[in-house]
């Protein structure tokens, strides 16, 4: 520790006190700081805010802990995963004393912004703390003391905020410790119930599609919600952003995402997979097992096609799906073998097919549209299929999926769901209407959705 450290270094150091000290002090912590950094301004911190996991349990967070907070001259304070502020209520003086050391919302509490204190202390470690005075390795925070846990969400195993009573004492009552220990445990619990939830829906949703145990149901984060419960209970499956997955039986799938959930369905050993991004304005893009290739143009328009035919086409019907009667089946052969260059032998000729497992995102788009789940398939819909192409057949299969997701939208979709297809850069005036109509007046999303419509309507 410096010489500043070590002046004020607490008698009889408890081991994780101490440990805190040394990650502050290697983070370049000043103990002579006079405040916690401001992160967000007030703005900030109220979008932060609406999109936490931890809003909708604020009201038994406070209820839990602002009566004590109130009684005995304390403050609740609930930070993000980050030490970030979030809310702090208490009675009026204390927060007036809060505030002259950013104890409020917007500023940081993490280690390596304001030293050793129970926020940033319980996210280091990862378990409730009870810092104690002069504990604190900053000195203008040697009036107050403070209890935190951190709040874990079960679904993702990921710590995302963190839940602590601050007061200015030396000291506090034991039971204010256990007291934001077991407000922490309870939202956890809730958080639980939640998700519980969630799974049972996604189960009634889709579990028809398992056959066997040669198909696995998993969220997006990973736990397994149907399969074999007896080998896979409690195992989390990673889901990459491209190329296969493995099962926990060292077995090989490959992932078809259903929204809030993948259907991760065996495959034989060996067999390569193909996955295709041709939706939106991004350059067309295939993972052939992990790796990464650029498509022409050209070459995202017969993968496409062939996509569309599993069965095969010959040179001469390609052709015609792609150029009509001016194509040239001359052409479209130098193409295939400019494309198997890339691909290799998945690209198969006579007739022209590709003989791999597939996964293409406009396929997955039109399977959640199958299934009636909107709000999926909007998330996944980058934009229309290939929008350069003038080709016939991608033309026809672009305007029926946009058509398709536009109805089912306008039917049943939620304002999330209308942000969403929004952001796609598609200025429907329909959709916008309809969103700027359902959006509260404080909503910024509402006020971007009136410009835009506006500006359309003056460019018409």
């Amino acid at each position: 520790m410096t010489r500043s450290s070590k002046a004020r270094d607490p008698i009889a150091a408890r081991p994780m006190v101490t440990d805190s000290w040394r990650r502050s002090l290697a983070a370049g912590v000043d103990p002579d700081q006079a405040s916690a950094p401001l992160v967000f301004d007030a703005d900030m911190v109220a979008g932060v805010r609406r999109s936490h996991p931890l809003d909708r349990h604020l009201g038994m967070l406070r209820e839990s802990l602002r009566g004590m907070a109130d009684a005995s001259a304390h403050l609740m304070v609930i930070a993000d995963a980050d030490g970030h502020v979030l809310w702090s209520e208490g009675p009026g003086a204390v927060r007036r004393r809060a505030d002259r050391i950013g104890l409020a919302e917007g500023f940081g509490w993490a280690e390596e912004a304001i030293g050793t204190n129970g926020i940033g202390t319980a996210l280091s470690v990862g378990g409730p703390v009870y810092i104690r005075a002069t504990e604190h390795l900053v000195q203008v925070l040697h009036t107050w003391s403070c209890v935190a846990a951190p709040i874990t969400d079960p679904d993702t195993g990921l710590v995302i905020g963190c839940v602590d009573i601050s007061g200015t004492k030396s000291a506090l009552h034991p039971a204010v410790v256990a007291l934001v220990r077991a407000a922490a445990r309870l939202t956890e619990a809730q958080l639980t119930v939640e998700m519980n939830r969630r799974d049972e829906r996604l189960r009634a949703r889709h579990l028809h599609r398992l056959r066997g145990d040669s198909r696995v149901l998993v969220t997006t984060t990973g736990r397994v919600l149907a399969a074999d419960p007896d080998r896979w209970r409690d195992r989390r499956i990673v889901i990459p952003e491209a190329g296969r997955v493995t099962l926990p039986d060292g077995r090989t799938a490959i992932a078809e995402a259903l929204g809030s959930a993948f259907l991760l369905r065996t495959v034989e050993s060996g067999r390569p997979t193909l996955k295709l991004r041709l939706l939106g304005e991004q350059q067309p893009c295939a993972v052939l097992d992990g790796r990464s290739i650029p498509l022409s143009l050209r070459h995202a328009e017969l993968l496409a096609l062939m996509v569309l035919h599993p069965r095969g086409l010959t040179c001469e019907q390609s052709s015609y799906h792609l150029y009509g009667d001016e194509g040239n089946p001359v052409t479209v052969r130098a193409e295939i073998h400019r494309l198997r260059g890339q691909l290799g032998d998945v690209v198969r000729a006579k007739p022209y097919r590709l003989d791999c497992d597939v996964e293409a995102d406009f396929l997955n788009v039109r399977r959640l549209l199958g299934s009636g789940n909107v709000a999926g398939a909007v998330r996944l819909y980058a934009g229309p299929l290939l929008p350069r192409s003038e080709s016939t057949a991608i033309k026809i299969e672009r305007d029926d999926l946009g058509t398709q997701l536009r109805r089912q939208l306008l039917h049943r979709g939620d304002v999330d769901d209308l942000w969403a297809y929004t952001q796609t850069g598609d200025d429907d005036l329909e959709i916008l209407g309809r969103l700027a109509a359902a959006l509260p007046p404080g909503d910024p999303r509402r006020v971007a959705a009136q410009l835009r419509e506006h500006r359309v309507l003056s460019d018409g």
